[in-house]
């Protein structure tokens, strides 16, 4: 069974700083691809960040150069360090592995967690 657990949220003022962590299980982790999104109370779900099997690195323009994905295929675990947190970061961030497609604004997958809360504060 595939699970995935995220951990790491919080809140913080703007300008502060969280890593996000996403714990895989059930699935050869270094075969997938793995990405994060999240969802603003209100508003649609969103991609953030996605990784490839291979490394290649994909952000949302509206968290390119504050938010850094990362991987370790060893511990079997995906990271993402926020920096520079805004009040419009505030969402519910949820890990998802196995990408299988593109529906035109971003990756799509099959396996997702059930999120941990990022509040920030101005």
């Amino acid at each position: 069974e595939v699970q995935l657990v995220e951990s790491g949220g919080g809140s913080v003022q703007s300008g502060g700083s969280l890593t996000l962590s996403c714990a895989a299980s059930g699935f050869t982790y270094s075969r997938y691809c793995m990405g994060w999104f999240r969802q603003a109370p209100g508003k649609e779900r969103e991609g953030v960040a996605h990784i490839g099997r291979s490394g290649i690195i994909t952000y949302a323009g509206s968290v390119k150069g504050r938010f850094t994905i990362s991987r370790d295929n060893a511990k079997s675990t995906l990271y993402m360090q926020m920096n520079s947190l805004k009040p419009e970061d505030t969402a519910m961030y949820y890990c998802a592995a196995d990408c299988n497609g593109y529906d035109g604004t971003w990756f799509t997958y099959n396996y997702w967690g059930q999120g941990t809360q990022v509040t920030v504060s101005s």
